[in-house]
């Protein structure tokens, strides 16, 4: 018997990575060196100070619930993070904690969008945003964006395809997967734009602390009525942890506790008490090491792919992404990473993950590996662009 399933379900597409990743992982076991810039995870692992923490919180029994909104000490300890970072005064009690940066997503979709409403999101951008708003029966605007406005939304976009049934916009800075950001007078325009629709602006600041040769903006600082949504897992390295936070306008705080309390009680109580670790200066000398790290990463992945022949228009300004228009060698993404998982057993991701707008001519690289390694698939793909025929697949 056929199985009946919820028409949401069957509207949210697949990662289209995942197939290249089981094949990767299927020549792994074959005995194949795969090198892997198919994934947004760090190499590195969790800082031993987190994971002391984390060692120290299991022992002390503390494996219970906590209040849906989080721990108030890493509330609190959020809220000086912003002090210090950005010279904002936060309310603790604006701040939850959630699981993951995709709790924060959750939230946000489920208390700001209603069934046949949209938010407007930049294609390309991060596919479960889209796909979050499928899941409170909502929908995602693609609004088609390229080098010329260095992948972001702008104000002047959010004027042009507004609708009716418009209520809001997300945006990232850094994004994913382009690693561009947005400046402080461009968020401040969007937010300005978006007020006088009465719309929401939400902002994913995920990748905020990897930025390289300068630092990003939080919307905050030009508009205290904006959603943010964060993570532990990037910059600080814990995304097995699943921790994440939400700010919010102190308003919408209540109804956003009433909607943890019932979508997932509390985030993991173990991953709050290590998070408690991360504001540590021996933490946050080790987290500023890294990212020295992966400034000279992508300073040499980036050189050293438009020396091969690959377009990339905008140089990036954080993440740990390269988006880059493979249009010069003809066929088509997925095709293209194909060939190279194949052929020289490097990894990446097919632009058709990512959006519509010009995806099957692009690709994007993750540099979450080591200099010496990256240094070795471009040795590879430079010997793969010889044996790459489009035309013959």
């Amino acid at each position: 018997m056929a199985q009946s399933y919820s028409a949401r379900s069957r509207a949210i597409e697949p990662f289209h990575v995942m197939a290249l990743l089981a094949r990767a992982n299927e020549l792994q076991a074959a005995g194949h060196d795969v090198i892997h810039l198919e994934i947004g995870e760090p190499d590195f692992t969790t800082a031993e100070p987190i994971v002391r923490a984390g060692q120290a919180a299991l022992g002390a029994g503390h494996t219970r619930y906590t209040a849906a909104r989080g721990l108030p000490q890493l509330r609190e300890a959020i809220a000086r993070f912003y002090a210090d970072r950005y010279r904002l005064s936060i309310d603790p009690e604006r701040i939850l904690i959630t699981p993951g940066g995709s709790g924060a997503l959750l939230l946000a979709t489920s208390l700001l969008v209603d069934p046949g409403k949209h938010w407007l999101l930049a294609d390309p951008g991060y596919p479960c945003n889209r796909h979050f708003l499928r899941l409170v029966e909502g929908a995602a605007q693609l609004v088609p964006v390229g080098p010329e406005v260095r992948y972001q939304l702008t104000s002047e976009l959010v004027e042009r395809f507004w609708s009716a049934d418009s209520v809001g916009a997300l945006v990232a800075s850094p994004a994913n997967p382009t690693g561009t950001l947005l400046e402080r007078d461009e968020l401040a325009a969007l937010s300005q734009s978006l007020k006088q629709r009465g719309g929401h602006l939400v902002v994913d600041e995920i990748y905020h602390g990897l930025t390289y040769g300068c630092e990003a903006a939080s919307v905050l600082e030009v508009d205290d009525e904006a959603f943010v949504l964060n993570s532990f897992s990037k910059y600080f390295g814990m995304t097995g942890w699943r921790l994440g936070w939400l700010v919010a306008p102190p308003a919408a705080v209540g109804e956003l506790e009433k909607l943890a309390q019932n979508l997932y009680i509390s985030a993991p109580s173990m991953a709050q008490h290590a998070a408690l670790a991360c504001f540590e200066p021996e933490t946050r000398a080790i987290l500023e090491q890294r990212r020295g790290e992966f400034a000279a990463r992508r300073d040499y992945l980036l050189a050293a792919l438009r020396e091969l022949g690959f377009r990339i228009a905008v140089e990036p300004q954080g993440a740990f992404y390269l988006y880059a228009d493979i249009s010069a060698f003809g066929g088509d993404a997925f095709a293209f990473c194909r060939h190279f998982l194949e052929t020289e057993h490097v990894a990446f991701t097919p632009g058709i993950d990512f959006g519509r707008y010009q995806a099957d001519q692009h690709v994007r690289f993750a540099y979450t590996q080591s200099l010496p390694r990256l240094q070795q698939a471009v040795e590879r793909i430079a010997r793969g662009l010889k044996s790459w025929r489009p035309d013959a697949l």
